[in-house]
């Protein structure tokens, strides 16, 4: 092999060197590029997964409320029987309120 063909083999080799350096930093350059996209989708995916878990936290709160309502409506119940006894007393009754001051009176 003489001078002249060992520059030429070196020369294509650095070229072909060269173009697939080009090559792969483009390709690692896209890649980066993708990351950081897919970060962004992910990260917008976690603060809604935060708001909507934040939002449902206290659903299994509402089984006591719901009970506690319950309660409270009966109790509403009561107190309307009560009030409807105290109205029909005072409507047949002459001698209110002394007399129901004065005297136990049922319903």
């Amino acid at each position: 092999m003489d001078a002249e063909t060992i520059a030429r083999v070196w020369t294509v080799s650095l070229i072909i060197f060269a173009v697939v350096l080009v090559v792969v930093a483009l390709l690692l350059t896209l890649i980066l590029y993708e990351a950081r996209r897919v970060l962004g989708g992910v990260k917008a995916i976690w603060v809604t997964g935060q708001k909507i878990a934040n939002n449902t936290i206290h659903i299994p709160l509402l089984v006591q409320t719901n009970h506690v309502a319950g309660k409270i409506l009966a109790s509403a119940g009561g107190i309307a029987a009560a009030t409807a006894a105290v109205q029909v007393h005072a409507e047949q009754c002459s001698g209110c309120p002394s007399c129901v001051i004065g005297q136990e009176w049922s319903r």
